[in-house]
């Protein structure tokens, strides 16, 4: 029997805990009003109340009682979209107990910003016939003379197989959207609203390709990978190869494994460049869709690739870091390319993640293998692997005929006095560069700074002329003849008399960048066709493509470029590789300068001879006997990684130690170092002995965009030890507002 409702039953109150689209620590309880708990669910956006402002927010979980006695209610459900899932929700709580950031600051990593602030589909009006094709005909000759206009909107659409979008329907037949109006009024066309694709990836055509054979040590590391996806297992796999090695062919079977097992797939990339190049492997291999992410999508772009995978569209997902927190459905493979790579650790803003580090935990949470593959592994990588947290594979031989390059060091020493101090190329450098013109094979220059010359300075008082709102020296680009910031954008005129002893006609420029090294090979050779690949060239969207693209089918012989050119660009034409300065690099207070280095070096090595040529590399050094050039030279990563690994465990740095760099920033110098100060005396109270506090002192951009930079670094056993003292702290006696604090767990530079 049927009991009757009672009709005094109270309704259940119920409360939600929302993680707000801000910098605070704590998440925030809101009652959720009886009209709205339907809709509020973990994962959706609502509008909450706050200071007396309406904020949104993405609710974390839902709980009948709260804490706190005064709560104030939901205002509305902003979407009832769910764009957080569990596991993204359990991985975000991870990367925010980890690093040491609030749980907003990390939706804000998790969703990007098309799709935080509820973005919409591009809808467009789609034109179809309402007649029969033979009645339009007929219509359209009646047409011709009494109102041509209709008659013309008419000509495309006899032609169109489905339809054609009203811009497309007007670019054809040359008319305004009136007549169009007119023939959809009285029922010959029809017209309606549809959702267009802004996939970067769309109308693209790809030659298709097959797997290829794999050789002994190829099929070793792709059966260990590919039993651990079968058996749905966590493990993550060190694929250490030589560059040139076959990496992406092992990528490649190893996804075409995930994808028969029905699981999804992230492959992370450390540059723009690379994602292109990946895509363009990838797409021919695969049928499916294919997803892009990274920061040089337009908004809508990024909001239609994201949905895209959250509604299971497609799956497999390429990208840039930011990629790690696509919403991808049933994940079972994560590759890390260039794992070492520095682009994958976030520096500037709060959470300071790294995707590589991220990736691991989530393939943890999701049972998921991760593969990360390198040339030249990152030093805790390779510890982890020897010590069997990470399972290894070794490909040690180039794929196919490619054979590795002859490496040669160059003393600059010996060519500086041969030509008097005032030497770009080194003689032979540049003879080869010259024999490769002429042979029709292709060269690349790598010189880790743009611009034309490197600073300009007094040669009275020795003064360089500095940026007004930053503490570095200002560049020189020739081509815009301005001295340029390459930190906060600020130009000015060169001055022709010093600013600070008032000496007339004593200013000159010194170093180079890569304008300078392009138009003096220009200048040596006239005839030699060059390709600058820096910051400077790649500004636009689409010119690195284009510029890659265009080296790639030969039209251009030598291409010039910063560390954008060290990535694993496949270019089988080139072979002469020349490092031109190296020691800027290497000389860098850093401990991990030397790391930096020869993973530079090797990595822009392997780009020669990937063909049938045989390919050379030439660097130029005032240090050729300097260990880590040497190993570089001759690409033992084996030896570096013997070498370099005991300096670390002597001075206990990472991967013997966590570290974390704390850097406090304001307008008022005296103020941001007492405040520095006074944090890293709580940070003494409250962590235990086995952790080493430094001094504060300033950071080694001491002024950023007129803010003053003070810094401490920690060291010690423990990185969630770390990060729970400082949360603690910022939650008792954090800085005053007008002090900003960022915190880096196991930073990337000591800057």
């Amino acid at each position: 029997m049927q009991l009757p409702v009672s009709t005094n039953s109270k309704a259940i109150v119920k409360y939600a805990t929302v993680i707000l689209d801000l910098g605070i620590e704590k998440c925030l309880d809101y009652q959720i009003p009886t009209e709205w708990q339907k809709q509020v669910t973990p994962g959706v956006t609502v509008e909450v109340p706050l200071m007396g402002a309406k904020r949104s927010g993405i609710v974390r979980n839902i709980k009948e009682e709260s804490e706190f006695k005064a709560v104030k209610p939901i205002i509305r459900v902003v979407s009832d979209e769910v764009k957080i899932t569990p596991e993204l929700f359990q991985l975000a709580e991870w990367v925010s107990k980890y690093y040491c950031s609030p749980l907003g600051k990390i939706i804000k990593s998790i969703l990007p910003s098309p799709v935080r602030k509820s973005g919409k589909h591009k809808m467009q009006a789609f034109i179809t016939r309402a007649r029969p094709k033979d009645e339009l005909r007929e219509l359209c000759l009646s047409l011709r003379q009494k109102n041509p206009k209709q008659a013309a909107a008419l000509d495309p659409m006899l032609k169109a197989k489905k339809g054609l979008f009203l811009s497309e329907l007007m670019e054809q037949s040359g008319v305004s959207k009136s007549p169009i109006e007119t023939l959809i009024k009285k029922g010959y066309l029809h017209s309606e609203q549809v959702k267009v694709d802004r996939s970067p990836l769309r109308g693209e055509e790809y030659f298709r390709s097959g797997p290829k054979t794999l050789n002994k040590d190829q099929s070793s590391a792709y059966q260990k990978i590919a039993a651990s996806i079968e058996q749905t297992r966590f493990e993550t796999h060190l694929l250490f190869g030589i560059t040139g090695s076959g990496k992406t062919e092992v990528y490649l079977q190893a996804i075409a494994k995930a994808r028969e097992n029905g699981k999804g797939v992230i492959i992370l990339v450390p540059e723009i460049a690379l994602t292109i190049q990946t895509v363009e492997r990838f797409k021919s291999r695969f049928d499916e869709s294919i997803a892009v992410l990274h920061h040089r999508l337009s908004q809508g772009e990024r909001f239609d690739e994201w949905h895209r995978i959250l509604r299971g569209e497609v799956q497999i997902v390429i990208g840039a870091r930011s990629a790690i927190f696509s919403p991808i459905q049933n994940l079972g493979l994560i590759i890390v390319d260039e794992e070492h790579d520095n682009s994958y650790k976030q520096s500037d803003e709060s959470p300071c993640y790294h995707a590589r580090d991220v990736a691991v935990i989530r393939g943890y949470h999701t049972n998921a293998t991760v593969i990360l593959g390198s040339a030249t592994p990152s030093l805790e990588s390779f510890k982890n692997a020897k010590s069997g947290k990470y399972t290894l594979s070794t490909l040690s031989q180039r794929a196919e005929v490619a054979k590795l390059p002859k490496v040669k060091l160059i003393d600059m020493r010996q060519e500086y006095e041969k030509a008097d101090g005032n030497l770009l190329f080194a003689n032979p450098l540049l003879k080869q560069i010259k024999e490769r013109f002429k042979n029709g094979e292709q060269s690349i220059l790598f010189l880790n700074r743009r611009g034309y010359h490197a600073f300009l300075t007094c040669k009275a008082c020795s003064t360089s002329i500095q940026c007004a709102h930053c503490d570095v020296t200002l560049t020189f680009h020739k081509s815009e003849r301005q001295l340029r910031c390459h930190i906060c954008g600020h130009t000015q005129m060169p001055a022709i008399n010093c600013p600070t002893c008032k000496t007339d006609g004593v200013m000159q420029y010194k170093g180079m960048g890569t304008e300078k090294v392009e138009r003096t090979l220009n200048a040596l050779i006239p005839e030699i066709r060059t390709l600058r690949l820096d910051a400077d060239t790649t500004k636009h969207k689409g010119s690195l493509q284009k510029l890659l693209r265009d080296f790639g089918t030969g039209k251009a012989d030598v291409m010039i470029g910063t560390q954008m050119v060290a990535k694993g660009h496949h270019f089988p034409s080139v072979t002469l590789v020349g490092v031109l300065n190296p020691d800027a690099i290497l000389n860098i207070p850093d401990f991990r300068a030397q790391e930096s280095i020869f993973q530079l070096i090797t990595q822009v090595s392997g780009r020669a001879g990937r063909g049938e040529m045989p390919g050379e590399v030439m660097i130029q050094t005032c240090q050729p006997d300097h260990p880590t050039l040497r190993f570089a030279s001759q690409q033992d990563y084996l030896a570096f990684y013997e070498n370099e690994i005991q300096s670390r465990e002597i001075f206990s740095y990472p991967p013997y130690s966590v570290m974390a760099k704390l850097t406090f920033s304001g307008k008022n110098e005296g103020y941001t170092f007492q405040s520095s100060d006074k944090f890293r005396r709580a940070v003494l109270q409250k962590l235990p002995q086995a952790y080493h506090i430094h001094p504060v002192l300033p950071a080694a951009y001491a002024k950023i965009k007129d803010n003053f930079r003070f810094q401490f670094i920690i060291r010690g056993p423990s990185a969630y030890c770390i990060s729970s003292a400082l949360k603690q702290i910022k939650e008792s006696s954090p800085p005053p507002s007008s002090v900003k604090l960022l915190i880096d767990i196991n930073p990337m530079q000591m800057s």
